[in-house]
């Protein structure tokens, strides 16, 4: 395959929002899901996340357990996975120089823009150690982007969202599992991001799933995993 296989991995309230209407990263994980999170982050090659992620919530994506970091080094893998961020246009690279996504680390850093990111601000990121790959179009080409990221050394990609990111990736044919818990929480609102946003497709080009795996937690939540 000239690409990473490719899982996402979300954590989403009953009626299938992953944040709430004011898209500040609310919490939804429970303390069981946030350690289950951390063992995948822990056995992945890299970790990818969309543009309004990147810049609205600028995630750390590191592995936070000191044991699953040893683990990871006694393979002879760096302490974290790569973290990999796709955004059309870093209107404001000072935002990513104060963000935990390039301070947090050890981790090797990359970002994925286009032309539409001036060349000063790609010169900014260049300088904070960031690895550049900039496509000469509107959008990144995702697909071109998959097999960079195998060519680069990522076998194993875990995708954190957004919900615009997911489903491009689904999609386009990109997506091999998904993972989700499901929280016993209701977040509401016509705005609030789901798990797949974007333009949406025709019943007729339903992505279809085979549930593969599925428990019921003691907190309340479920654990669901479907091959696509």
């Amino acid at each position: 395959m000239n690409r990473p296989y490719t899982f996402i991995n979300v954590a989403m309230t009953a009626d299938g929002k992953i944040d709430t209407f004011e898209r500040k990263g609310a919490a939804i994980s429970s303390k069981r899901d946030k350690e289950r999170v951390d063992q995948l982050r822990a056995a992945t090659d890299g970790i990818l996340v969309g543009g309004k992620t990147l810049l609205e919530e600028q995630p750390r994506l590191t592995v936070k357990s000191e044991a699953l970091r040893e683990a990871r080094i006694q393979r002879g893998l760096s302490p974290n996975p790569v973290k990999v961020g796709v955004a059309t246009s870093v209107a404001n690279a000072d935002i990513l120089f104060h963000s935990d996504f390039i301070k947090h680390g050890p981790a090797r850093v990359v970002i994925f823009t286009t032309s539409q990111t001036s060349k000063p601000q790609l010169e900014k990121l260049r300088a904070l150690g960031v690895e550049l790959f900039v496509d000469d179009s509107l959008r990144v080409d995702l697909k071109k982007m998959m097999a960079t990221l195998k060519k680069i050394g990522v076998d194993h990609l875990m995708v954190e969202g957004g919900g615009t990111m997911n489903f491009e990736l689904m999609r386009l044919g990109l997506v091999d599992e998904l993972t989700m818990y499901v929280a016993p929480m209701i977040f509401g609102g016509a705005t609030a991001p789901t798990l797949a946003d974007g333009i949406g497709i025709p019943r007729d080009a339903v992505i279809g799933m085979k549930l593969i795996d599925a428990e019921k937690w003691e907190d309340g939540g479920v654990f669901l995993r479907y091959k696509i």
